[in-house]
Formats: structure tokens, C-alpha cells, sequence
């Protein structure tokens, strides 16, 4: 992580250090929280609505921080001689961050996308880190305020920063590429996220393409090839690639640079050859051809930075995913739960069920979906096309919970029938009846918006089945 003096800090923040003395004062590792404070940090508060971080400064200080932030319009400042103004904290954090990070210069592997950047992000740590000292955002400290964070947290001698950039809306990702100036930047798919914001899938490509607004020129875009609305967004006479840019395109279909010429399942996870690999086939310890997919984009960066295919392979045999994204969770019961509750959107929630219907299982197969959020007006619409989109021929039970999922359980009553499709609005319910229906053999999926928390009901069946 960062390790400066008061003084260093000071410039490369664009601050004032009223204090000479406290010009030499260390400092180790940046704060926002200040119930997070550790012996020698920057603390920098930030203001929001309901909150200003201000108010704790002095006692962060008080508690061991060696510096604060202090933004101007906010009164007399905390006494003391660590006490860096500026003129807006979040700014002076976000321009700290990117003096840091051209101080350390890493190469820079950007990654967005609707679904699926956090797996992919991990893949190419994974694949990376076999050759490279590699950094990369941890859980989805991935927007204005969470990537400075990761980039400031970051080692001195760091070859390879992977991190990744979310949004709700126009502008975010440009902000955020603006911080980051990559060499690589990762699309990994447009999907309906955010509908309810950027009005259209359009949008929300215009969106994850400002990600090129910050690519070094000569830098490498790679995109989702089936994803026909960012070519469409990229021929627009108002974008503008940067000089030298060289774009290379992987997916399912045969016209993209890569994709697969062979997958198959087994055990929880995929091996699967491509159009580049054709004789070296790899093992994919996740479920389903979406992370098959997310593999193409995470092999695209690894052959950019000429990372073996032996260490390729050894890179995904260590692979760790962040949590809730289809996480596979072996009950001592017997059952098996996967965990992808973390997010939802139509495009993932698809992609989830695939998964379910796809895998190997003695016992019933149950699909329990939660309400899928910021979609739009035509959010009820979203609902009932996942209802038809379920196959009672290989999901044996549909459980959902939320007032939007009940679309879905409507819909697919139409080919379930009545009881084996349920609707809850109460968890402790929902988690009652899948107790009393669920046995060793069988493999329920938990999927929907982070709202919903579908985890908490997966958490009580597991804990109930390591009783059993």
C-alpha cells in the first residue's frame, strides 16, 4: 500500500500542508472509515447527503492516524500538524490515487461489463499471477470511490493492476478509466442492468465503452463479439477510439477471434477447448458456458502479457472466485446449493438457470429466484420471460420470493402447474418450506438482486442440513 511522507501527499493531492513541520510526518495506507483507522494512515473524509466524514477527523487523529484531509468549506480544521487542505476530499483522493499509480506504473488490465467482471476479473488474477506480481480490486470496490481505494492499497512493486469499474450511470466509467488510463480494457458483456437509470441497452453500451476514453493509445479493447450493440455503439460518428487502439473480439459464435470449438461438463465445473487452443484443452473449475465465456476474455489478456498455457492451466486449477457468483457450497447432508445471489439481471439470471439444468443430479433440481431490480418500466415483463424461460423438464421446482418474482411464478405455472411452483414474501417461509422439501440428492440455485439477500435463506438450509 501507499507509504509517503505528509509532504508527498500534500502534492500529489493538490493539498496545502499548512503545518512545515509535519512535512517529513510517514504515513502507511489510506482510510475512509474512520472506525477502520490504523497507526499511521491518511484519513480522508468524505461528505455525502447524510453523512460527512469531518465530523470524525479529530478523532481519527485521536486514534492513530498521522494525517487527515480537510476540505476547505468545512470550517476551522482538526488542530494539529497533519492536516492536508484541499479543495474537495473525494477529488483529492481520486487525484492521489492516480499520482500513486503512476509513481508505481504497473500495466493496467481494465475490466466492465453488465455480468460477469467480478469472475472475470478474478480469472485473469488467477491466469496473471502465475507469471506476474499481480494487484486486483477485492470484492466490488469498483466505483469512484472504491477504485482509488484498491489502487492506494496497492504494493510498490506491482507489475499487473487488474481492476474493476462499475456504474449506474453515463459519465461513471469515463471518471473511472480517466483514474486508471489501462492498457487493457475487458468488456464482458451488455446486459439490463441499470435499465432503470440508462433507459436502454443502447445506453448502457455507450456506458461500458467510455471505458476506452482512458485507454493508453496503442491500448488493447477486448469485447464481447456476440454482443452486436457495441460494434453498433463503436461505428457511431461520436465515439472516439484512441490512437493505435487494436480491439479483439471473443464469444460463442465462430466469427468472433476466439471461441469454443469444444465444452463439456463435469463436477461442478467445464473443460473446453477454443478457436486459439485448439490442442490444449483447459479445466475450468466453474459451471456453465457463460464462465466458459469469461475464460476467452481472461485468456485474450493472459496471451497479451505471454502467459504460458501451462500456466494457464495452473492458474485456473488455484482459481478462487469472490464470493455468491455461482459459488458451489457441498453440504455434509449431502446437497448442494449454489450460491449466485449476489446480483441478478435477466441475461444472468438465464445464465444461472443454465447452469441448474445442465448439471448431473440424482435428486430434484429447485430454482429459487428473488426479485431482479433497476429494471425499468418494463420490469414485469423481465420477470415473466424468466417464468417461460424455465424447462420443467429439467427443473423440477421453482420457489420465489419478492413482489416482482411472483411474475416469474406465474409465468411458469403455465407449463409447471400450480404445485410445483410457489411465491413467497416472507423469507422465514420460504426458508421453512425449502427445509421440509429438500434432501441429500438434490442441487437448489439461489439467484437475485443484492436487495433480496436470497444468501441468508441459503445460510439457514445449509446450517439445517450440517444438522442432519
Amino acid at each position: 500500500m501507499i507509504t509517503r511522507t505528509l509532504g508527498q501527499i500534500a502534492v500529489m493531492c493538490a493539498g496545502e500542508l499548512p503545518a512545515a513541520e509535519a512535512m517529513n510526518i510517514p504515513l502507511t495506507g489510506v482510510v475512509t472509515d474512520s472506525r477502520k483507522i490504523t497507526t499511521g494512515c491518511l484519513f480522508v473524509p468524505l461528505s455525502g447527503d447524510k453523512f460527512d466524514g469531518h465530523h470524525y477527523a479529530a478523532s481519527a487523529l485521536a486514534a492513530g492516524a498521522a494525517g487527515t484531509l480537510w476540505q476547505r468549506d468545512k470550517g476551522p480544521a482538526p488542530e494539529g500538524g497533519g492536516v492536508i487542505i484541499v479543495e474537495d476530499t473525494l477529488e483529492a483522493l481520486q487525484k492521489l490515487s492516480a499520482a500513486y499509480l503512476n509513481e508505481v506504473a504497473p500495466k493496467v488490465v481494465a475490466v466492465t461489463g453488465s455480468n460477469g467482471k467480478t469472475t472475470t476479473k478474478d480469472i485473469i488474477m488467477a491466469l496473471l499471477e502465475m507469471q506476474y506480481k499481480v494487484h486486483k480490486t477485492e470484492g466490488n470496490f469498483n466505483n469512484h470511490i472504491g477504485l482509488p481505494l484498491t489502487i492506494l492499497s496497492m504494493a510498490e512493486d506491482t507489475e499487473i493492476a487488474v481492476l474493476e469499474m462499475g456504474m449506474s450511470s453515463r459519465g461513471e466509467i469515463a471518471l473511472l478509466a480517466s483514474l486508471a488510463r489501462p492498457d487493457v480494457a475487458v468488456i464482458t458483456n451488455i446486459g439490463e442492468s441499470h435499465l432503470l437509470q440508462l433507459g436502454s441497452r443502447k445506453e448502457i453500451a455507450r456506458a461500458k465503452l467510455e471505458i476506452v476514453e482512458g485507454l493508453k493509445p496503442g491500448g488493447l479493447l477486448i469485447y464481447n463479439g456476440d454482443e452486436p450493440l457495441l460494434t453498433e455503439v463503436m461505428q457511431e460518428s461520436t465515439f472516439e477510439a484512441p490512437e493505435g487502439m487494436v480491439s479483439f473480439r471473443f464469444g460463442l459464435n465462430g466469427d468472433n477471434d476466439d471461441y469454443p470449438t469444444g465444452m463439456m461438463s463435469h463436477n461442478g465445473g467445464m473443460t473446453f477447448t477454443s478457436n486459439l487452443h485448439k490442442e490444449h484443452a483447459f479445466t475450468l473449475p466453474l459451471p456453465g458456458q457463460h464462465n466458459v465465456v469469461n475464460a476467452l476474455a481472461a485468456l485474450a489478456v493472459a496471451r497479451h502479457f505471454e502467459v504460458t498455457d501451462q500456466n494457464v492451466e495452473n492458474g485456473l486449477s488455484k482459481l478462487k472466485l469472490t464470493g455468491m457468483r455461482i459459488e458451489v457450497i457441498r453440504a455434509s447432508s449431502g446437497l448442494t446449493l449454489l450460491n449466485d445471489a449476489y446480483n441478478a439481471s435477466p441475461t444472468s439470471m438465464k445464465a444461472a438457470i443454465d447452469v441448474l439444468q445442465t448439471m448431473k443430479c440424482s435428486g430434484k433440481k429447485i430454482a429459487v429466484l428473488g426479485d431482479m431490480l433497476e429494471l425499468g418500466p418494463d420490469e414485469i415483463q423481465f420477470h415473466k420471460e424468466i417464468g417461460y424461460y424455465l424447462d420443467p423438464a429439467v427443473t423440477d421446482f421453482v420457489y420465489t420470493y419478492g413482489p416482482l418474482s411472483v411474475h416469474i411464478a406465474e409465468a411458469a405455472k403455465e407449463r409447471f402447474g400450480n404445485e410445483r411452483v410457489l411465491a413467497f414474501t416472507d423469507k422465514s417461509e420460504l426458508t421453512a418450506a425449502l427445509i421440509e422439501k429438500c434432501s441429500s440428492k438434490d442441487i437448489v440455485l439461489f439467484k437475485g438482486s443484492r436487495g433480496m439477500r436470497l444468501e441468508e435463506v441459503l445460510q439457514s438450509l445449509n446450517q439445517e442440513n450440517k444438522q442432519t
